[in-house]
């Protein structure tokens, strides 16, 4: 492992050049946004780019890991928010408002939907983050799913579902009509929670489905 750089103060395995690198990471995303590069992160720990490619391929690599360990601590708030809610369209709602209304104060959610190679974007709708938010719906929330019709496959279709409507809001703010969260909260009262309950109505008369197994814990 490379010993120069690093402020003096190099670490002392690949873990901790690791952990050091993505430290540096979020200070720079703090400051630059969207704008944030290799070159950034690597001159505020005195190294070369090409020691802190030894660690992460690329840009976008090193962002989403970043993003990664960054969100952990918004998604907890969203679990601990959502965990008095036993209706399931009244927690969809709620989950949605709380997502976009945090945009402006979580670095890494605005560095998703700013991005200009929307590399980061594309990863909203990836397998791992599905599994993060069904954990959250059956996990988090105080839904009884044992009275529900709802079973594993139609719980990922609106998991896929709902995540699609975060990110058409979040990728398109500068076109859709500014909301104040209780006006938000609203809109999404007209539209979204009563499809989800139509939904369930209709399910209701289907025959009788298991209901969801817990998700496997996943790390975000």
């Amino acid at each position: 492992m490379r010993t120069t750089g690093w402020l003096g103060h190099p670490p002392a395995t690949d873990d901790e050049a690791r952990a050091r690198i993505l430290e540096a990471t979020h200070r720079c995303v703090e400051r630059r946004g969207a704008r944030t590069t290799i070159s950034d992160v690597a001159s505020s720990l005195g190294l070369s780019r090409a020691t802190v490619y030894r660690y992460y391929e690329g840009t976008a690599t090193l962002l989403q890991a970043a993003a990664v360990e960054g969100t952990r601590e918004f998604l907890d708030q969203l679990g601990d928010h959502l965990r008095s809610f036993d209706d399931l369209a009244e927690a969809a709602v709620e989950g949605v408002t709380f997502i976009i209304t945090q945009v402006p104060s979580q670095p890494y959610l605005q560095l998703m939907f700013e991005e200009s190679t929307h590399t980061l974007l594309r990863t909203v709708t990836s397998e791992t983050t599905r599994a993060i938010a069904r954990a959250l719906l059956v996990e988090r929330t105080s839904v009884d799913w044992t009275r529900t019709t709802i079973d594993s496959s139609t719980l990922d279709e609106l998991v896929e579902w709902i995540q699609r409507i975060v990110q058409s809001f979040l990728s398109d703010q500068t076109e859709s009509p500014t909301r104040t969260p209780d006006q938000l909260r609203e809109y999404l009262h007209r539209w979204l929670g009563p499809s989800i309950r139509t939904w369930a109505t209709v399910a209701d008369n289907a025959p009788s489905r298991s209901a969801p197994e817990t998700a496997p814990a996943a790390t975000p």
